[in-house]
């Protein structure tokens, strides 16, 4: 089984949508196994979007400034979702980065409408949702970095039921 991050951002929390956000995920069969609200720091965030995704060389200084200021601007829920290509399921669930590309049905489809222009024309970040590992290798640094192995929980679903091989009861 995959495990991938997802980042509940500021705006997402603030405009009480997280719960629908995890039933979404929580509904195609993926498990929180690490959930934690936190409003970590201006460091924090710059070892996650620079050290990790490297969005200065990708996007440029000024997209890393803006953005490590807006996940600065509120708390965060931070989401350890496990299953079956978690990374691929998320990414395709969240939708494009740029909410206003989106498509309708994924989340940021739903739930943001803010184009790249509009934010890069008011020198903000762009209030896109949720932060989704962009890959596995992403992810597993990504799930070092804001989790503790006694953060990540192991149980049982009944969606596993479902996908799991049955093992024989001697």
């Amino acid at each position: 089984m995959e495990r991938t991050l997802v980042i509940m951002k500021p705006d997402t929390v603030q405009r009480g949508l997280v719960g629908e956000i995890l039933t979404r995920f929580e509904k195609v069969g993926l498990k929180i196994v690490g959930i934690k609200m936190v409003s970590p720091d201006y460091d924090h965030y710059h070892h996650h979007y620079e050290n990790i995704s490297q969005m200065a060389s990708r996007r440029g200084q000024k997209a890393l400034d803006v953005t490590l200021e807006l996940m600065q601007s509120g708390p965060v829920i931070a989401v350890v979702l496990e299953g079956i290509e978690a990374v691929e399921l998320v990414r395709k669930m969240a939708g494009t980065t740029e909410p206003k590309a989106a498509l309708p049905g994924t989340i940021r489809g739903d739930y943001a409408h803010i184009s790249l222009n509009h934010a890069n024309n008011r020198g903000i970040g762009i209030a896109n949702i949720i932060h989704a590992s962009g890959n596995l290798e992403e992810a597993k640094q990504e799930l070092e970095h804001w989790f503790s192995s006694d953060e990540i929980f192991d149980y049982e679903t009944v969606h596993e039921k479902f996908t799991q091989p049955h093992k024989d009861k001697d």
